[in-house]
């Protein structure tokens, strides 16, 4: 026996009918004999698909993390759950986000788990994985697939993402025949796994490993590494233990590990996904900041981490010089130390992982890659209630700037306009594109990193400011102001931006203004109308009518906890289907 109770006793000890059928069904689908009561039962939430070539690993791990559950005493019992992948889902995952976090909780609130490995990846699987696993609350520890090889094109190791975005500007620029871009596409085709750089994926890895929710070391594992095998008995082993522990999401994502993760996220100078997803995740245990925190969380904080898009190497790289623990080790006068992870208290990992980084992959705070904040807020008439830029990924000479706006309405108009040669836009121009964010598309898709007209980048012009109420990749880069709130679509100032009206972007300052007078502002807003495609029907219909704005995490209102001290789940009745 297990020497503690467990919520799957309650289906299936008993001499009843119910207990019975419970067990026979158990014993069917899992192949294990003993399931009398007094084993924990493991549910091994899996995004593995055909359809997300980033979460592909993550099949090959299930059998040893299901032979570390058994050699711990536990029963492992693996479901699927919606793989949220980036590259084909449309119009973005980010639409699915919150409704693959309600399956992984709905899957533990009416199954027999009594603790979960949660198998991520590819960017919104792990929110989403974190997201169910802090409203179940149950004992959860988090596997990664890893990131994918790099191959070469023309002799240089590709970046994946960020090189798909510097190639694309090269062809488009004529710097690329058709014959080296066909080629470059077979070289980018080179194995599953996450984007190799810094991207929402292995952001996101980090900043869970950061928080404690996957063993240490264990994130930026590369896809089909022997030490990801290794890792993976490992966390069946552990998940077991954190079981009998009873520790919970709740009890190591606290206030404290997510500002560690706040200051981190600065220090890898990671995805600006991850302004959305730390407080999606934060929300369902109650806990809020405001927006403003994200540029005071990166006040003294140094970029550490040597990798692209901001940098020049890759997350194998950054791996290969001692990964987080090293990091964290050279930022631990900023971190709470005390925070407890699936790892320990994070005083003592650190104490254990080497003090320097093994590679200038990782950099020491003597010879930073750059001075913080990597990720800065901006306020003002253009966005009262906030928008993002990636200072490290901006040109500098561009973090102050005054233009006159070229306004595309939606996506659709700006992939038919932006090279249209009756188009004045000039380089000094600001380009806003709106009818992007959260309830507009809906689901806020990765369209802020607009290209270059084709008429500048044929001068030379190689970035340009950038505003808009969607997102864009972690691997993209240039001066792009991105989740202004509130939205267009829900009568944010955007929305009002005219061509020629003249915004100013100050990052020092925090500001980001539309220089329109107040009395032509409110003209324009008297004639303002909704023009947002409402769905019907299907879960289109309940994102657009609940979804949050940018700064609160774009989930569902319904879903936040409003306080810390919320009650837990509601289990169910456990008779007769």
């Amino acid at each position: 026996m297990f020497g503690i109770p467990l919520r799957s006793d309650m289906w299936v000890v008993g001499a009843d009918e119910v207990a019975l059928s419970h067990r026979v069904a158990l014993r069917s689908g899992t192949s294990e004999r003993d399931l009398s009561g007094g084993r924990p039962i493991i549910g091994i939430a899996d995004t593995s698909s055909d359809l997300n070539p980033c979460n592909l690993p993550l099949a090959d791990l299930i059998p040893a993390i299901e032979e570390g559950i058994r050699s711990a005493g536990g029963v492992p019992a693996r479901f699927p759950v919606m793989s949220l992948g980036e590259d084909l889902m449309k119009p973005t995952a980010l639409l699915y986000r919150n409704l693959a976090a309600i399956e992984v909780e709905e899957m533990v609130r009416s199954n027999p788990i009594d603790g979960l490995v949660l198998l991520a990846n590819c960017d919104k699987t792990t929110p989403a994985l974190l997201m169910g696993a802090a409203s179940a609350d149950v004992p959860s520890i988090t596997v990664f697939g890893g990131a994918r090889p790099a191959s070469k094109f023309q002799g240089r190791e590709l970046a994946t993402g960020t090189d798909l975005w510097r190639m694309l500007d090269s062809y488009r620029a004529g710097q690329l025949s058709e014959a080296e871009w066909s080629e470059f596409e077979q070289c980018l085709s080179c194995g599953n796994g996450s984007c190799n750089a810094m991207g929402t994926a292995s952001t996101m890895a980090i900043l869970t490993e950061t928080l404690g929710m996957c063993l240490p070391g264990s994130s930026t594992i590369p896809a089909g590494h022997p030490d990801a095998y290794v890792n993976a008995h490992a966390s069946g082993e552990r998940i077991v233990s954190m079981v009998r522990e009873g520790l919970r999401p709740r009890d190591i994502m606290t206030e404290e590990a997510f500002s560690n993760a706040r200051i981190i996220l600065q220090a890898i100078a990671g995805s600006t996904n991850a302004v959305i997803h730390l407080p999606a995740i934060a929300g369902r245990l109650g806990i809020r900041w405001p927006l403003s925190e994200w540029t005071r969380s990166g006040e003294g904080v140094p970029v550490l981490a040597d990798v692209q898009p901001s940098g020049r190497k890759r997350i194998q790289q950054f791996h290969a010089s001692g990964g987080v623990p090293v990091l964290l080790n050279q930022l631990k006068d900023l971190l709470e130390l005390g925070t407890v992870g699936a790892g320990g208290v994070l005083s003592e990992t650190l104490a254990s992982a080497p003090a320097k980084p093994l590679s200038d992959a990782i950099r020491t705070r003597e010879n930073p890659l750059l001075e913080g904040p990597a990720i800065a807020v901006v306020f003002g008439s253009l966005a009262p209630d906030g928008a993002v830029i990636k200072r490290s990924a901006a040109s500098s000479q561009l973090l102050i700037h005054t233009g006159p706006a070229v306004v595309f309405r939606d996506y659709a108009d700006m992939r038919a306009r932006l090279d249209d040669p009756t188009i004045d836009i000039q380089e000094n121009a600001v380009l806003v594109l709106a009818g992007c964010g959260p309830v507009n598309v809906p689901g806020m898709p990765e369209w802020g990193m607009m290209p270059i007209p084709q008429r500048l980048l044929d001068r030379g012009v190689t970035d340009m400011v950038r505003i808009s109420d969607g997102r864009m990749s972690g691997t993209s880069f240039g001066t792009v102001v991105l989740h202004v709130a509130p939205e267009a679509g829900v009568g944010g100032p955007l929305g009002l931006v005219r061509d020629g009206d003249l915004v100013e972007l100050n990052v020092p300052e925090g500001e980001l203004n539309l220089l329109v007078g107040e009395e032509e502002l409110h003209r324009r807003r008297s004639r303002w109308r909704q023009d947002v495609a409402l769905h019907e029907r299907g879960w289109p219909v309940l994102f657009q009518r609940h979804v949050l704005q940018a700064p609160q995490g774009c989930d569902l209102d319904f879903l936040v906890a409003p306080s810390n001290d919320f009650p837990e789940r509601i289990d169910p009745v456990i008779g007769r289907s």
